[in-house]
């Protein structure tokens, strides 16, 4: 096993090293976060969405091929409608992906790239209220799909480039407990049935990026908007996570 990880790390810098074009850009969010979590309460909790995210693109030898990662964490403060209690969400995660890149796909300057990718996220909610149960953990490892859609323009004389992104798990594995479960219980023993197999029909995630990057010489400076859905349903508890955010970044090219 050592071996097969040393081996894929070789060929992940061999990748990283034969780029031509790469992207590091470290991003902060901001906005509004709305959390159901059945485990905790039947109630819909909104407030606040923070988020701080590094993200790194490179394009290998033949510019045909994206490499893409992603990491970041997030930290969602929301209380319920009377504003008498409040759930604290902390998650963290990391995605990859490998796009095939389509130059001047639609028109001049538009660039088209979709590929696999793969995400690890998980992360806690607390609610200090209730008493016997007042934590829910979330993790997940999902593969699916990426997309991206970039044009290159101009903003009187300084080069701007817009993009899309969107990220779309379709399989992957997910915890959850049972209904009126406690993790004491867990930890005494009780490991049946909370690792769960994610598809549309129980799980559906999607992350979704626009915005535009103002390339300063070798700086640029990143404004744009972030949303991110995910909702699971399964032991007849339900997840239901929205977040809207302003996206400020700057980086290097």
């Amino acid at each position: 096993m050592t071996k097969r990880i040393l081996i894929l790390l070789v060929v992940l810098g061999a990748l990283t090293a034969a780029g031509q074009e790469k992207l590091s850009v470290f991003t902060v969010d901001a906005g509004y976060a709305s959390v159901h979590d059945s485990y905790l309460t039947p109630i819909t909790y909104d407030g606040l969405d923070l988020e701080m995210g590094y993200e790194f693109m490179r394009t290998l030898r033949s510019d045909k091929w994206l490499w893409h990662l992603q990491v970041g964490a997030d930290y969602n403060y929301v209380e319920n409608p009377a504003r008498n209690n409040d759930i604290q969400l902390l998650m963290g995660d990391i995605s990859f992906d490998m796009q095939r890149q389509w130059h001047n796909a639609i028109a001049h300057r538009v660039n088209l790239s979709v590929g696999p990718m793969t995400q690890l996220r998980a992360g806690i909610a607390y609610n200090e209220v209730n008493s016997n149960n007042p934590v829910s953990v979330r993790a997940h490892w999902n593969v699916g799909a990426a997309a991206m859609a970039t044009l290159d323009t101009r903003m009187w004389r300084l080069p701007v480039t817009l993009r899309y992104q969107a990220q779309l798990p379709a399989l992957g594995v997910f915890f959850a407990p049972e209904y009126d479960e406690s993790y004491y219980e867990i930890y005494l023993g009780n490991h049946k049935n909370l690792a769960h197999l994610g598809w549309w029909g129980n799980r559906f995630d999607m992350t979704n990026y626009l915005g535009a990057d103002l390339h300063l010489g070798k700086t640029i400076l990143r404004i744009g908007y972030r949303s991110r859905l995910e909702h699971w349903s399964v032991n007849n508890l339900k997840v239901h996570d929205v977040t809207h955010s302003l996206v400020l970044g700057i980086g290097t090219k």
